[in-house]
């Protein structure tokens, strides 16, 4: 498909879930400093729904696989044939060798941008550096909020499922277990995952917030491929007011029940970032990456981040207890607070 303006900057990307909220801090600048619409080469079928809002982002190109050889992977030359239509620069945000060559096949490397030739390193938060990439100014802690837009259709479909499923209009708790390494396969999901946590520790807290907020609905998320995770939590809560949500929870519905949901417990994975980035509040248990560059950002509300803070070989969520979650929970803030 031919861009719209031929002049617009173009960011690539090939995000994960959780880095494409992220990246919507870097969008919201360089729409700002370039006075246009910013085009997105990407992967991934989250890419789209999640930023289909937003007013920074313009034309969506997606590549099934940049490492999949060139004439053998259709997406790639259509997404050559799509840059050598773009006249401005180019924003090369992935470090790896496979997208430059897949960029470098379209663009003059006099119009490249490639921010990780001045990587901050560990110690900054990757909203604080796509804004300083994005809007040319110093690197500043606190500085890059994500964002993003819910549809008043996303928030009316998300509450007629609450309805549907018998929420009503009581407050909701998102939890989210899993994360892109769960599977159905058990007994490598819980020995080589650091984000791995107990069924019994979910079970644990979930009993908790329900005696601490009777009137809670508490909604167990996840993607179809988490529901033997999601199920069994449901079960070991054995409660009518804990519900299983990984077979009818697609992106746009997530994103509407972020909007409005009292807060979430998760796993630190991409639905956190969602849950934040529409200000919902939130406890994330992260592991061995810890929480310093990653941890979710809100609008106004409250975000607690438990486990380490940097990079640490035994870092895993096995190492924060039951108690630690419920008391983190207990002291977020209201919505907006």
């Amino acid at each position: 498909m031919t861009p719209v303006s031929a002049d617009r900057p173009v960011v690539v990307r090939f995000a994960a879930l959780g880095d494409v909220v992220l990246l919507t801090v870097l969008l919201e600048q360089l729409a700002k400093r370039h006075g246009s619409r910013v085009d997105l080469l990407a992967s991934g079928g989250w890419t789209r729904p999640l930023l289909a809002n937003d007013p920074a982002v313009g034309d969506i190109r997606l590549v099934t696989s940049r490492k999949s050889p060139y004439w053998f992977t259709p997406s790639q030359r259509e997404a050559v044939h799509w840059l050598s239509a773009h006249k401005g620069p180019v924003y090369l945000c992935d470090p790896d060798k496979y997208a430059r060559r897949l960029v470098e096949r379209a663009v003059p490397r006099a119009r490249i941008v490639a921010p990780w030739d001045n990587w901050p390193g560990l110690a900054a938060h990757w909203a604080d550096w796509w804004y300083s990439v994005g809007s040319y100014e110093p690197l500043v802690a606190g500085s890059g909020q994500p964002r993003l837009q819910a549809s008043s259709d996303w928030v009316a479909d998300a509450r007629d499922w609450a309805q549907q499923r018998g929420v009503g209009d009581f407050p909701i708790l998102l939890i989210q277990p899993g994360n892109k390494k769960t599977s159905k396969r058990w007994s490598l999901h819980r020995t080589n995952n650091d984000k791995f946590w107990p069924v019994a520790r979910w079970a644990q807290v979930i009993a908790g917030v329900l005696q601490a907020k009777p009137e809670l609905r508490v909604v167990v998320c996840g993607s179809p491929r988490e529901a033997d995770l999601v199920n069994e939590i449901v079960a070991a809560s054995a409660d009518s007011r804990v519900l299983a949500a990984a077979e009818d929870l697609p992106l746009p519905r997530l994103v509407g029940l972020s909007s409005f949901a009292h807060s979430m417990i998760s796993i630190d994975t991409g639905p956190a970032h969602i849950a934040a980035a529409m200000d919902c509040p939130c406890v994330v248990l992260f592991g061995y990456h810890g929480w310093g560059r990653w941890v979710p950002r809100a609008p106004r509300s409250t975000v607690i981040p438990l486990g380490n803070r940097e990079t640490m070989d035994d870092g895993n969520v096995a190492n924060i207890s039951a108690a630690e979650a419920l008391s983190a929970w207990q002291r977020l803030q209201p919505r907006g607070g």
